[in-house]
């Protein structure tokens, strides 16, 4: 799998040479549904003014690179999109220097493979991007990390694709309180636990879905279900309960020193390749949020990259299992 890691203050001609080349895939994904299952502009930009005002100066500019089409607008906007499914594991490691740790299990076909740092609005932010503006994890220059998982629930109502609200909560917020505050107020239209660690060791789970209020917990282990399993088939296929109760046992039982906590996430069970289901471990993401700080790692590889120090690059990492 070949990753890049590019830096761009303001928007310009990276990110528009960026959308230029991953739009057309994007374009047909949108579109899988037909047109009409998707809001129209004028729906996506009400509802991006309703729960995301700060963003609108940026999305508007985003838009403009784009050239200005319709398709591009709405689906930038990430307002209702196509239902997609992920796996993944996150979980906090709680000694002196407090990580978030994170596999991150997709489709590699449909994925960014990239690590975006931007200065936008002001506020520096370093993360895994997807849909070219959206995030799955990230930390931003106040010391605020955040990621995501699927939250294993098939229901789909109005909302945004939580890619674009973890990018809203690192342009806008700087503590865990902050955070929670975002997350239980945005409406998601799928189920999603977002895990929240900052500068000051705080830290909580968002269990957000579309049909019912976000609860806010001290979780510090997130996998693919909320309070119970609802989606049975998918929780077995996924091992969710087992790789939360493993996380756990890790985190109290063990109490495993930061280096062989990390190097869990690269061995079984939380490491799949379960590729021809499309849920095999693309990354494990290492996030130091009072350094910011994150680093990518896979069997055999690291990457570390820096928030005040980012160096722009690229490379090819064999993915176990991934074709």
């Amino acid at each position: 799998m070949y990753w890049r890691a590019l830096s761009e203050d303001q928007p310009g001609p990276k990110w528009a040479g960026l959308f230029a080349a991953y739009w057309p895939d994007y374009h047909a994904w949108w579109l899988k549904e037909g047109e009409a299952a998707r809001p129209t502009y004028a729906q996506c930009r009400r509802a991006l003014a309703k729960h995301m005002p700060e963003m609108l100066p940026l999305y508007d500019e985003l838009c403009t690179l784009t050239g200005g089409g319709d398709h591009a607008a709405r689906f930038l906007s990430f307002y209702c999109p196509p239902p997609y499914l992920s796996a993944c594991s996150q979980a906090i490691w709680a000694g002196k220097e407090p990580v978030m740790v994170r596999n991150y299990d997709y489709n590699p076909n449909a994925f960014d493979a990239m690590v975006l740092r931007s200065g936008w609005q002001g506020r520096q932010v370093m993360g895994t991007s997807d849909g070219l503006w959206g995030l799955v994890d990230g930390v931003n220059d106040a010391g605020l990390s955040i990621s995501l998982t699927f939250g294993g629930r098939r229901v789909v109502g109005e909302g945004f694709g939580v890619p674009l609200i973890l990018r809203y909560v690192l342009q806008t917020c700087e503590t865990a309180q902050e955070a929670g505050e975002v997350l239980a107020r945005v409406p998601t239209h799928m189920s999603y636990n977002v895990t929240v660690l900052d500068r000051k060791r705080s830290y909580l789970t968002a269990m957000m879905a579309p049909d019912r209020p976000a609860v806010i917990t001290r979780a510090a282990v997130a996998t693919n279900h909320q309070e119970s399993v609802e989606w049975i088939s998918h929780a077995r296929f996924t091992a969710t309960v087992e790789r939360e109760r493993y996380l756990l046992q890790r985190l109290r039982l063990h109490r495993d020193p930061e280096e062989k906590f990390i190097g869990a996430f690269l061995k079984p069970p939380l490491y799949s390749t379960a590729f021809n289901a499309g849920f095999g471990t693309l990354y494990t993401a290492v996030y130091r949020p009072r350094k910011r700080e994150m680093e990518l790692r896979w069997p055999g590889t690291t990457w570390a990259l820096s928030l005040s120090d980012f160096t722009e690059g690229a490379r090819q990492v064999l993915v176990p299992g991934a074709a």
